[in-house]
């Protein structure tokens, strides 16, 4: 973590109590999850940001129109909650929503925005993800985001800023100029491959609207969850992904710069998912900073392939390309790159030395083409660089 980094200049990471947990949350399970970023390498690979959820307040507020944390959850308050988690070197992150009430029915910020934004600048709040339910229908979400947006700058403390308006009222035509470091623009995520598969569809077309002080998120990771949310229409009547598809999932949000921001319950995690939540790789491709958005490239012969099966480039600052091979199709498909449509003519006489972001290995030089063959639902990233 850089302490001298500009807030927003690469997309967050970090972890997010909603998708297992939603209302079940407390102090001792959050004190528990910056613990293990600690212990368990999440925050030596970048993740930072700890982050409460919707369901951590009283559903009224006090005599002078504060929010007040739930003291059977949170006994300690939040502000004893946020210096733990600042000793530990990380960052402290919490919710709330452009209405009157939250989507879970708790206090919203309506007509409260300088008030919350103050109090949370006080508790020593890091990041503020803003949901998007309850909102008066007179009053433009645009306006909600960029009040919220005036307040957080204003509170004495630096906030990222985290919206969360579901992709609604054309937001990639104002969300960057409004202040939003990061904003939601999908449906929400849900623990099976097929969320996983319309989602990154969804926004193949939205890589222009990404990048530095203002990241497309394409919601929380729900790698490693297997199931295990305590919510049935996230998850737990579901039944989770496979290890091969919760990679791809997290290949796709790297390189679609969306921020990597962990949903799965880190203190059972196994050994595959700890492998793919820490893959510095991966991390490096997604925290690269000119942050630029992924192009796609439809592969030959385009008879056989739909929009399932495409490959990502990723323009990085040093010269290299990171290139993602995915099959989200049901049967393997063979996926050729043509050098130039990477911009490498023949004539210029480079090739491209491969390495392999998930293997870690080195694959040789390739002219011309590369064509991995990729399993169903499952990818191929590589990191190009140019060699004579």
């Amino acid at each position: 973590m850089d302490a001298n980094k500009p807030l927003g200049l690469t997309p967050a990471l970090g972890w997010n109590s909603w998708n297992t947990f939603t209302w079940d949350i407390n102090e001792e399970l959050i004190r528990n999850v910056a613990d293990l970023f600690v212990t368990d390498g999440y925050k030596d690979a970048g993740y930072e940001y700890i982050v409460i959820d919707d369901c951590w307040s009283l559903k009224e507020r006090d005599a002078d129109g504060n929010l007040v944390a739930d003291p059977a959850k949170f006994p300690s308050g939040m502000k004893a909650l946020a210096d733990y988690i600042h000793a530990k070197g990380l960052k402290f992150g919490m919710y709330s929503c452009v209405g009157t009430h939250t989507c879970a029915g708790y206090p919203g910020s309506f007509e409260h925005e300088f008030q919350d934004a103050a109090l949370f600048a006080e508790w020593g709040v890091d990041f503020l993800k803003y949901d998007y339910c309850f909102k008066p229908r007179h009053i433009s979400g645009e306006l909600m985001y960029k009040r919220m947006s005036l307040a957080l700058k204003n509170s004495g403390r630096d906030i990222l800023f985290s919206a969360c308006n579901w992709g609604e009222d054309k937001v990639y035509d104002w969300i960057r100029e409004s202040g939003a470091h990061t904003y939601r623009s999908t449906v929400d995520i849900r623990d099976f491959w097929d969320s996983i598969k319309d989602l990154a569809i969804s926004q193949l077309d939205k890589t222009p609207f990404t990048g530095p002080f203002s990241y497309n998120d394409l919601d929380m990771l729900v790698v490693g969850m297997n199931g295990g949310s305590n919510d049935a229409f996230i998850g737990s009547k579901i039944g989770g992904c496979t290890d091969i598809e919760y990679r791809t999932h997290f290949a796709l949000w790297a390189l679609m710069g969306s921020p990597l921001m962990i949903g799965c319950d880190i203190r059972n995690a196994s050994e595959a998912t700890k492998d793919i939540l820490l893959n510095r790789d991966l991390i490096a491709i997604n925290q690269d900073i000119e942050g630029r958005g992924a192009y796609r490239i439809k592969p030959e012969p385009n008879w056989f392939h739909n929009d399932e099966v495409f490959i990502l480039v990723k323009v990085l600052t040093d010269g290299d390309l990171a290139i993602g091979f995915f099959n989200l199709s049901d049967t393997p498909r063979e996926v050729p790159v043509l050098f130039w449509d990477l911009g490498l003519p023949h004539a210029a006489g480079f090739s491209l030395s491969l390495y392999d972001c998930i293997e870690h290995a080195e694959l040789g030089s390739f002219k011309e083409r590369f064509a991995p063959v990729v399993p169903a639902h499952d990818c191929r990233v590589v990191r190009a660089k140019l060699v004579r």
